[in-house]
């Protein structure tokens, strides 16, 4: 716990067994009640490797995408009776060190959502972020601070932290099960009036990272130039979008006969 709040973290998980051990030993486990890994479909020893750390696993028989998966690990993490959450990559992109000051930011009530931020600092390129993942990060967080009438660094971060009320609040399943679900969650927490606070994050790229290659990530781009004109839409009243209003889906669940299980593996 810190200050008095249970903290769990999320690890969305494909294909991550050569970094998963990594990833996970690295977390601040004295502060950390509970940590969850949604395994999506995998293809290696991510199952395997998860229940023998003693991981609470989750396991989608087929592959739902990043998207659908993200919606696992936060339907689980409000079961268990998490305060806070924090997703964190298991590719070891992103370091869990950041995990404490993170959780107390939120746990304090200074904000309700806070990013890892890669491009606060120097951060993204030093790590080896490609300069055309670099130069579109940019581009694509101009004009989504344009549109949401924000001043983010970042948007694309796969690194962040949530308060319990944005998890319930949110109509989370009205999003897309695939990559631009990160954007559109931004763009309600938005809509819903939470603050977002960010942190600078270094990361790293290398061969077990994960990256989406450059037709999907065009694909993804275009997804978030879609997010900004459905936001825009919305706000001026010429059509109306249910994953920015009360009405639209939320998560569904039911809270655990026993807060943070102890088991260390659960199918789902």
């Amino acid at each position: 716990m810190i200050h008095g709040k249970r903290v769990a973290v999320v690890l969305p998980a494909y294909n991550a067994a050569k970094t998963l051990r990594r990833t996970y030993e690295e977390l601040p486990h004295e502060i950390v009640d509970l940590v969850i890994l949604v395994d999506d479909a995998s293809q290696d020893e991510t199952i395997v490797l998860a229940r023998q750390l003693g991981i609470t696993t989750f396991v989608h028989p087929r592959n739902l995408g990043y998207g659908g998966n993200q919606k696992t690990c936060y339907r689980e993490a409000l079961r268990g009776g998490a305060d806070v959450v924090i997703m964190v990559h298991p590719d070891y992109q992103y370091t869990p060190a950041l995990v404490t000051a993170m959780a107390s930011m939120v746990a304090k009530g200074v904000y309700d959502t806070v990013l890892g931020s890669r491009l606060l600092g120097r951060g993204a390129l030093k790590g080896g972020m490609p300069l055309y993942k670099y130069v579109a990060n940019r581009i694509l967080t101009l004009i989504e601070n344009l549109a949401l009438t924000r001043k983010l660094s970042e948007y694309h971060t796969g690194y962040r932290a949530f308060s319990r009320r944005v998890l319930e609040t949110l109509p989370l399943e009205e999003n897309s099960n695939d990559f631009v679900f990160d954007n559109e969650m931004l763009a309600q927490i938005v809509a819903f009036g939470f603050e977002i606070g960010e942190v600078s994050c270094p990361t790293r790229y290398f061969g077990e990272a994960s990256s989406i290659k450059f037709p999907r990530a065009v694909r993804y781009g275009l997804g978030v130039l879609g997010v900004c004109l459905k936001y825009r839409l919305d706000r001026w009243g010429i059509r109306r979008y249910p994953l920015f209003h009360p009405e639209g889906r939320k998560l569904s669940w039911r809270p655990s006969a026993e807060p943070f299980p102890a088991g260390p593996s659960a199918g789902g």
